[in-house]
């Protein structure tokens, strides 16, 4: 993840690039995972416990 540089809690991959609009952001609160579409975060936020979201991390490493 990189440095929130907003100011507001949001965290975006580090490995998403200003070439690609397909990008999600990450938020850590009341210790749960929030997780937004970045081109269009008014659109509403999807929120995890810290072990489901584990979890799904864990489903991702080959």
């Amino acid at each position: 993840m990189s440095r929130d540089q907003t100011g507001t809690g949001w965290f975006k991959s580090s490995r998403s690039t200003g070439s690609s609009d397909n990008c999600v952001e990450v938020r850590l609160l009341d210790g749960s995972v929030r997780v937004r579409d970045s081109k269009a975060p008014e659109d509403g936020v999807l929120s995890f416990g810290s072990a489901a979201w584990n979890t799904f991390l864990s489903s991702l490493k080959p």
